[in-house]
C-alpha cells in the first residue's frame, strides 16, 4: 500500500515555509534502554523487532535550507545547512519525534535558541551532494559529525524492523509532530507539513554523529541502520513552538 502521506494543515499568517535541499535521514539503532533514559516523563521510545532482536532508532537529519520565511515577510535570501538530532517516541498525544538539538550555520539561530528557548545553536555545516552521478553521492562535514554516502539502488521495498514501505515511510519520512526541553526545563512541541516523500536509498561510506555518542547512544564504530535522502523538499513549519500543557 502506497503512503500518501497526511492532509495539509491551513497555512496561518505566523508559518514559517522553506525548501530544503541534499535532505537526508541517517538513522541508528540504539539500546531501548539507553534512549529511554533521556526522555522525560510521558515519553517512551518506539520499540523495533529487527532480524536481531529489539531496539529503537534515532535519526540526524541534515539539509541546507533556502528561502526560509515566515508568511508575512517575502523569502530571505538564506542558503546554510542545519543538523536534527531526532528520536522516535510516544507519548499521550500520539507517536512523534524527540528532539535533543540542532545545528544551524547561520546567525539566526538566536530566533528559535532565545526567542523561543529551543536547543539550537550556532554549528559550522557543509553538505554537499551529486544527484546525477552513477551512483549517486551525498556528503556532510560539520563541526560534530561526518557522513559520506553512496545510492545502493533501487528505492527499498522494506527496512529491518518494519513490516513494509508505508511503516517505514509514515514512521521515518513523515512524522509531523515534536517535542524538545526547553532551556527552562520545560518541554516544547511544534508541528510541521511536507508532501510525502520520494526517498532514494543511500548506504555509508563512512559517518560519525558526535551528538549521538555523547548521548551514550551510539559509539564511533556504530554503522547506520539506513539513509533515505532526497534532493529537495519543500516544508510548512508551524510556528512559534508551544509549551506543552501539564509537563514540569
Amino acid at each position: 500500500m502506497a503512503f500518501n502521506g497526511t492532509p495539509r494543515p491551513s497555512p496561518r499568517w505566523h508559518h514559517a515555509r522553506t525548501e530544503l535541499d541534499d535532505f537526508a535521514i541517517v538513522s541508528y539503532r540504539v539500546p531501548t534502554g539507553a534512549l529511554a533514559r533521556l526522555l522525560p516523563e510521558g515519553f517512551a521510545p518506539v520499540e523495533f523487532t529487527f532480524e536481531d532482536g529489539g531496539g529503537a532508532l534515532v535519526s540526524a537529519v541534515a539539509f541546507r535550507d533556502r528561502d526560509f520565511h515566515f508568511r508575512f515577510l517575502p523569502p530571505a535570501a538564506i542558503g546554510c545547512g542545519q543538523i536534527n538530532y531526532r528520536a522516535y517516541v510516544t507519548t499521550a498525544g500520539g507517536p512523534g519525534v524527540w528532539f535533543f538539538c540542532t545545528g544551524l550555520d547561520h546567525p539566526l539561530v538566536a530566533v528559535p535558541k532565545w526567542l523561543w528557548g529551543m536547543p539550537w545553536d550556532r554549528t559550522r555545516i557543509d553538505i554537499a551532494a551529486n544527484w546525477d552521478a552513477t551512483p549517486a553521492r551525498w556528503r556532510l562535514e560539520a563541526d560534530n559529525a561526518t557522513c559520506e554516502a553512496v545510492e545502493t539502488g533501487a528505492r527499498p521495498a522494506r527496512l529491518d524492523g518494519f513490516d513494509g514501505e508505508h511503516e517505514w515511510m509514515a514512521m521515518l519520512t513523515h512524522p509531523t509532530l515534536g517535542w524538545y526541553r526547553r532551556r527552562d526545563g520545560q518541554v516544547g512541541t511544534y508541528g510541521i507539513w511536507h508532501p510525502p516523500m520520494s526517498p532514494r536509498q543511500l548506504t555509508a561510506v563512512s559517518a560519525r554523529f558526535r551528538v549521538f555518542e555523547q548521548l551514550g547512544l551510539t559509539t564511533p564504530d556504530s554503522v547506520p541502520h539506513s539513509i533515505l535522502a532526497q534532493r529537495r523538499l519543500p516544508f510548512d513549519i508551524h510556528t512559534p513552538p508551544l509549551r506543552l500543557a501539564g509537563t514540569p
